[in-house]
């Protein structure tokens, strides 16, 4: 069984930082991508930034320059470092990874969500 267990959401007041974390867990024969998307209230899952196999990285434009996503495979684990955080971030933020349990078959697995809080 595959599981993304998410850390270090939290309330930070307006310009400040988190680092979110992301570790995997479970057999897996490649990942092809990981992510972060975000869930406010009111509004849909919006993707926030993504990183592929070869570290290729997309992200939002509205955090582009703020947020920046990288991976520790020693860990197993994805980072997400949120700096300048505005009151429009606060949102649950889940990790998302596209793997492949065989060459030729892949999934979508999902983290449990973690609360990102930014007040003014």
């Amino acid at each position: 069984q595959v599981q993304l267990v998410e850390s270090g959401g939290g309330l930070v007041q307006a310009g400040g930082s988190l680092r979110l974390s992301c570790a995997v867990s479970g057999s897996i024969f490649s990942i092809d991508a990981m992510g972060w998307y975000r869930q406010a209230p009111g509004n849909e899952r919006e993707s926030v930034a993504i990183i592929t196999s070869d570290d290729s990285t997309n992200y939002a434009d509205s955090v582009k320059g703020r947020f920046t996503i990288s991976r520790d495979n020693a860990k197993n684990t994805v980072y997400l470092q949120m700096n300048s955080l505005k009151p429009e971030d606060t949102a649950v933020y889940y990790c998302n990874a596209i793997f492949r349990i065989t060459a030729t078959k892949k999934f979508p697995a999902w983290g449990q969500g973690t609360q990102v809080t930014v007040s003014s």
